[in-house]
């Protein structure tokens, strides 16, 4: 086994989890090159999860890599974690972060894909990446890479498959699901965002990414996800998949965080972004009727209008601010 000669950093959040955990950490056992540094935050600050971060030390020790447990005090949901995570690999001195949750898994030949990407992603100001993955099934994981600045929503319509000769496509989002970011980047647009603690966080974090560098998807495949999910299929590429009603909330109260960041560079449209999260409600509503309505039903329809609520509550909050650079771009 080697270690990548970029000075890559990858950063793990997890949350009572350790069976998909156990098997993250086996995928990275299992690399033909490994990363320099892992960094695990455990919003359950759980001892067994620490447990299994010093054996996964103690196996990469030898190729000189170095793994770091992060115990959080409380719960921070995803966005919490990936913020406190970027942070200790920033301050590590990475040069790239990959940014990964607790249930995929990497293929062996992950880091040779992505290094050649890394190479060249500066000069040619590609400052963010997002690889493909495979579904828990097997089957491409279709992920909606191109974001409606007016909307605030996802394209529903963008084209999932690849062309034999296409390698890349451009993207203005990103997903902490294989995201990798330089940390030129995250200098300049600061942390991702706490305040989110799940959903949208990264697909804002991706948005923002866009108005300093050139993000690209690009067609290698070289991650799986390891939790299936129930979902209703819808055309032969897409799934409407399950979620709860705590998730329900974010998706809609998190809106509120969505419309202050486009506001910052002059896209907030207010009728454009009120269709967009009517599309949004709209799209919780049919999936409780799709998918989740034994287990959701008229609690989850609460959890939609709660969230809308919140996050009117978060848009007229005059005192909020963004994120803060990091650093000056000149810095």
């Amino acid at each position: 086994m080697s270690v990548s000669a970029a000075n890559l950093g990858i950063v793990v959040v997890t949350y009572r989890r350790n069976e998909l955990l156990t098997t993250l950490f086996d995928s990275f056992i299992a690399l033909n090159t490994r990363p320099r540094l892992i960094v695990v935050v455990d919003n359950d600050a759980n001892p067994d999860t620490r447990v299994l971060c010093e054996e996964l030390h103690a196996t990469l020790k030898p190729d000189d890599v170095d793994v770091r447990y992060i115990a959080m005090d409380t719960n921070t949901g995803g966005a919490g974690g990936f913020s406190r995570g970027a942070a200790e690999a920033y301050d590590a001195g990475a040069e790239w972060l990959w940014l990964m949750d607790d249930d995929v898994k990497l293929l062996p030949h992950a880091v040779d894909a992505v290094e050649p990407w890394l190479e060249r992603a500066v000069a040619n100001n590609n400052r963010v990446l997002q690889v493909r993955r495979l579904n828990f099934n097997g089957e491409v994981f279709y992920w909606q890479y191109h974001f409606i600045n007016s909307l605030g929503i996802p394209n529903p319509v963008a084209k999932a498959a690849f062309a034999d000769d296409e390698t890349s496509r451009p993207m203005n989002t990103a997903c902490f699901e294989g995201g990798l970011f330089h940390r030129s980047v995250v200098a300049e647009i600061g942390l991702p965002d706490p305040r989110f603690f799940i959903y949208w966080d990264d697909t804002t974090y991706g948005y923002l990414a866009s108005k300093v560098t050139k993000p690209l998807l690009i067609s290698d495949i070289v991650m799986q996800r390891t939790r299936e999910i129930s979902h209703a299929r819808i055309g032969e590429a897409r799934k409407l998949n399950g979620t709860s009603d705590m998730v329900r909330y974010h998706i809609m109260r998190n809106r509120g965080y969505i419309s202050k960041y486009l506001a910052v560079y002059g896209d907030y449209h207010p009728v454009l972004f009120g269709i967009g999260t009517a599309a949004t409600a709209a799209k919780e509503l049919i999936r409780i009727a799709l998918v989740d309505r034994e287990a959701s039903g008229l609690s989850g329809v609460k959890a939609v209008f709660k969230g809308m609520r919140d996050a009117w509550k978060i848009y007229r909050d005059w005192a909020w601010q963004p994120m803060p650079p990091l650093a000056s771009p000149q810095a």
